[in-house]
């Protein structure tokens, strides 16, 4: 009998801890204006606006067609899920150097300073192929606000 307790507690741990998990995703913002509510409705008055296209947000709960996200600097709110996108952007969390090949010996291209916003193309070995305004190149994936897949 213990043992039959044992097994289901475990199995309904596993199960709890991938739902949470399933919950907490990055996303990009689709437009460049977006609503960030107090609650999941269009009734909900709304908190603040975003002004930029592309920024990586995390989805940390979900209420029908309504997502609640967080920031890098730990804003919060509800967006529409048509407002949103699947992640294809990062924010470098600290200075960078923006490389013509994957590798630390290629030639450096430009340095790129904490906080720019980098969409990302493709990724391969912890190296991802980015642009950014007007540069583009090869970043090693650390050190990061967003996912790279």
């Amino acid at each position: 009998m213990i043992k039959k307790i044992t097994i289901w507690l475990l199995c309904l741990s596993i199960l709890s801890i991938q739902f949470i998990s399933a919950e907490e995703k990055f996303l990009s913002l689709k437009k460049k204006k977006v609503n960030v509510r107090y609650g999941p409705s269009f009734d909900s008055k709304i908190k603040y606006i975003y002004k930029k296209i592309n920024l990586p947000i995390k989805q940390i709960d979900k209420k029908e067609n309504f997502r609640r996200i967080v920031d890098l600097q730990n804003n919060s709110g509800w967006i529409h899920i048509s407002q949103l996108k699947s992640s294809n952007s990062i924010i470098i969390l600290e200075n960078r150097i923006l490389f013509k090949k994957p590798s630390n010996l290629s030639r450096p291209i430009v340095r790129l300073e904490r906080g720019r916003l980098l969409i990302i193309k493709n990724c391969e070995n912890k190296w991802c192929k980015v642009t950014s305004d007007d540069h583009s190149g090869w970043l090693k994936a650390e050190n990061i606000w967003g996912s790279v897949k």
